[in-house]
């Protein structure tokens, strides 16, 4: 799963596609699609009868038309429909106007915002139908390689988001609305729950909205620069039932702070600690670099594979922790760890992994770039007694090279990269290094399936692929797969 910089949490700007963690994905703009901002000038609409025939890696509709291949949103395979297709010469774009033919896996998507939304692209879908769309995304992608396991979905796909971020504005009528980006838009859409958000998170977010107007609480105005708020974070521990709510505001100075952290924490006791974020740069990054804790310690903890974790605003910590103690739990399996082994945790974030590992370890070292996460992840190891593990900041390639320059040995090493994969610098170390294990922990099976087409040239076997449903409702697949070395003895 992606490890991002403490300081990578952002919003959407007019282009930008949120993703995974941090917001949820939009639909970008394809290169078959018209630029939602661009000019109208010279564009036709044509409706057109097509039958879809099958899917694109990010869930839309494939079918055929005036000899090109062109993709639909929210249609399903073997589904006729009515299509609105606009063209203005250079690209082209497509809505369903009416489904002629329905799929019997085609649903009713239980969230009203769907369409609007963009956060979640295949609620269409029944439950079972998105397994076996993302068992043949990850099938199709893993082809050069071995057959994949079946993919580890999710009981109640939904619910499942610990950490959630809502955008306060002014509608058209003046009113304080908090929700999320309309698709493809700088439109904040007004939104009371979310169907993947910890319903905890959306009931605060809700209490927060209607407090603001007593409290004389301006949202902030991105084009003004006028107003005080600008958006709300919330992290809940799942397990600990801890919850940290974060007030990001464009100013430090917040009136009458003391009489609105009572009164939130009226409604809400549950509350585990409140913190003032200040933000005051014309910037697409959530998160200022000021910050004042208002109520308790300004950190929550959870608990993860059996482990406690000190979760701070800015740390990264997985999204949906049902699944990845699925995710972590083959990914250890891979590492056939026999209490010998040294491990190198390679993108080790908080050092979640590494230290789910050090309990069949003999030695875990993890190797990460960012600093403040290094000093969350040394906590998080005296906080659990580990003994057996030890982090450094620094890059985890060069880490490495530096290992087998000085012949030291690594029997594993398990990388979680971010989706844009590794380089071809940080598979050469691994090459050098000569581990006998790799464990890919991948949250983008495209740039997974890149990256071992290098391993495998320079001298690795992939042997298990097991896929993860780790964002249900969205075209998102998590993977994991182990790689061995040949001719371990030379």
């Amino acid at each position: 799963m992606a490890k991002r910089k403490n300081n990578s949490q952002r919003k959407p700007n007019k282009n930008r596609k949120r993703h995974g963690e941090n917001n949820k994905p939009h639909h970008s703009v394809r290169k078959n699609q018209v630029n939602p901002h661009g000019s109208k000038k010279g564009q036709k609409t044509v409706t057109a009868e097509v039958t879809c025939k099958g899917f694109t890696s990010n869930g839309q509709g494939l079918v055929d038309w005036e000899g090109k291949e062109i993709e639909v949103p929210y249609l399903l395979p073997g589904e006729t429909a009515e299509v609105a297709v606009t063209t203005n010469g250079k690209f082209i774009n497509t809505k369903v106007k009416r489904v002629i033919k329905p799929s019997e896996d085609r649903v009713k998507p239980p969230c009203r915002y769907y369409f609007k939304c963009g956060g979640c692209q295949i609620q269409h879908m029944s439950n079972e139908a998105q397994g076996r769309f993302k068992q043949q995304t990850i099938n199709q992608l893993m082809k050069p390689f071995v057959k994949p396991e079946k993919v580890l979905t999710m009981d109640h796909p939904y619910d499942y988001r610990n950490k959630n971020h809502t955008t306060y504005g002014l509608n058209k009528d003046r009113q304080i609305i908090g929700g999320l980006y309309a698709q493809n838009t700088h439109r904040i859409f007004d939104m009371e729950k979310c169907l993947i958000h910890d319903p905890k998170a959306d009931e605060i977010n809700q209490t927060i909205k209607g407090m603001m107007k007593s409290f004389k609480m301006q949202p902030y105005n991105e084009d003004t620069r006028q107003g005080f708020l600008r958006h709300v974070l919330i992290k809940v521990g799942k397990i600990s039932g801890e919850i940290m709510v974060v007030l990001v505001a464009a100013s430090p100075i917040f009136k009458g702070k003391n009489n609105f952290v009572k009164a939130l924490r009226k409604e809400h006791p549950e509350i585990s600690t409140i913190l003032l974020n200040v933000n005051d740069r014309d910037t697409s990054i959530v998160l200022g670099g000021q910050e004042k804790v208002l109520f308790g310690k300004g950190t929550i903890t959870d608990t993860l594979c059996g482990m406690k974790f000190e979760i701070s605003p800015k740390s990264f910590y997985q999204i949906n922790p049902v699944q990845t103690e699925k995710l972590y739990g083959r990914a250890i399996e891979m590492a056939e760890l026999t209490g010998q082994d040294t491990v190198i945790d390679a993108y080790c974030g908080i050092g979640t992994i590494g230290l789910v590992a050090s309990q069949k370890a003999g030695k875990v070292i993890g190797v990460e770039l960012n600093n403040d996460a290094v000093r969350d992840a040394i906590r998080n190891s005296k906080r659990n007694g580990v003994n057996n593990a030890r982090f450094y900041q620094g890059d985890a390639g060069e880490f490495m090279v530096q290992m087998a320059n000085r012949n030291e040995k690594a029997d594993v090493v398990i990388l979680d990269p971010p989706r844009s994969g590794s380089d071809e610098a940080f598979l050469s170390s691994v090459v050098k290094l000569k581990p006998k294990r790799v464990v890919y922990v991948s949250c983008n099976p495209e740039t997974q399936a890149r990256d071992m087409k290098y391993l495998v040239k320079n001298g690795y076997d992939v042997e298990e692929i097991q896929p993860v449903d780790m964002f249900p409702q969205t075209y998102h697949v998590e993977s994991v797969a182990k790689l061995v070395r040949k001719f371990v003895n030379r």
